[in-house]
């Protein structure tokens, strides 16, 4: 049986509740083909709307502005990488098992998805994340915006990855940097490999397991450094 996966979002990051309506649930799904096919710098309400068949008015009507909107995309897929985490981490002792079931996620090698009946076309999510999830934080609202708390489940992503760190090395003393790294450097390594590859060794496979070995690669030697 499938399912969907629903997590909590912030009510700050939208006016109406986009997921509690057939037309809300058409504003994301659209948004991310149209943020992922135009970029976000082109994407507007107004296109959206025409997207959807509707009013601009109608999308104001959940959405603040499209930076609301995006942040919201963003918050959705760090809430979503989460529960992978969770889920294919559960019950599992051996901490370097576990780091290796995270790289994985990081760079796409599911095994089996879990929840396969998602709201949003995926692929077309993580393509977006690697090329505008920073705008949400790299704005002058930032402070705003954390004392929000609008980017808290990156945060707990990233803090549940420093855990199994610890958990793996007490001793190592850069767990949370370490952690918010090789999330960061997983999206900017596969957006590198495709769009500009000579500042990477994979321009030629082009594969995300390349990715994943060197992430594996900076982990371990970080951890298991004397």
């Amino acid at each position: 049986m499938e399912w969907q996966l629903h997590p909590k979002m912030n009510k700050k990051l939208y006016l109406k509740d986009p997921e509690g309506s057939e037309i809300g649930k058409k504003i994301l799904t659209h948004s991310v083909s149209l943020i992922k096919s135009l970029g976000f710098e082109l994407f507007t309400f107004r296109k959206l709307a025409e997207d959807i068949g509707k009013t601009e008015a109608t999308v104001y009507r959940y959405f603040e502005n499209k930076h609301r909107l995006l942040n919201y995309i963003v918050a959705w897929y760090w809430h979503w990488l989460d529960y992978q985490l969770m889920f294919n981490t559960n019950n599992i002792l051996d901490n370097r098992l576990k780091i290796n079931i995270i790289t994985n996620i990081l760079t796409w090698q599911f095994e089996e998805k879990h929840a396969a009946d998602y709201l949003f076309n995926m692929d077309d999510l993580h393509i977006i994340i690697m090329a505008e999830s920073s705008k949400v934080y790299l704005t002058k609202n930032v402070f705003a915006d954390n004392e929000d708390q609008l980017f808290k489940p990156y945060k707990n992503f990233c803090a549940n990855i420093a855990n199994v760190f610890i958990a793996y090395n007490p001793d190592y003393i850069y767990s949370r940097s370490l952690a918010s790294t090789i999330v960061e450097m997983a999206n900017f390594q596969d957006f590198f490999m495709t769009n500009l590859p000579s500042l990477t060794d994979f321009s030629e496979t082009k594969s995300l397991k390349n990715v994943r070995d060197f992430l594996n690669s900076l982990i371990f030697s970080s951890l298991d450094a004397k």
